[in-house]
């Protein structure tokens, strides 16, 4: 099976639309904080899923973690986003 078609399934069965994909580091669970505070602010009830899975991670083409995903779109990779950019991310694709 290819990738493109594992990214596919993965869409498919996928139900969280915010997504945090990272072991579980230090890093990661900043950025999951930032992502639920970001998620308070703008008064949105979102769950978010953290995804630990290595072989899950890497369907997301991701090769440096903790990454923000939202609505199946992978928005950051590689960094701990703050809960200001984390708002405006979220502004910006859900307006």
């Amino acid at each position: 099976m290819n990738l493109f078609k594992k990214q596919v399934e993965v869409n498919e069965t996928s139900s969280a639309s915010v997504k945090v994909l990272g072991s579980g580091c230090a890093k990661c669970n900043q950025l999951e904080k930032a992502t639920v505070e970001a998620l308070q602010q703008l008064n949105m009830d979102t769950t978010i899923d953290h995804v630990k899975d290595y072989a899950k991670i890497a369907m997301y083409g991701v090769m440096s973690t903790p990454a923000l995903v939202i609505d199946e779109k992978v928005v950051s990779y590689g960094k701990v986003l703050t809960k200001d950019e984390v708002v405006k991310i979220l502004q910006e694709l859900r307006g």
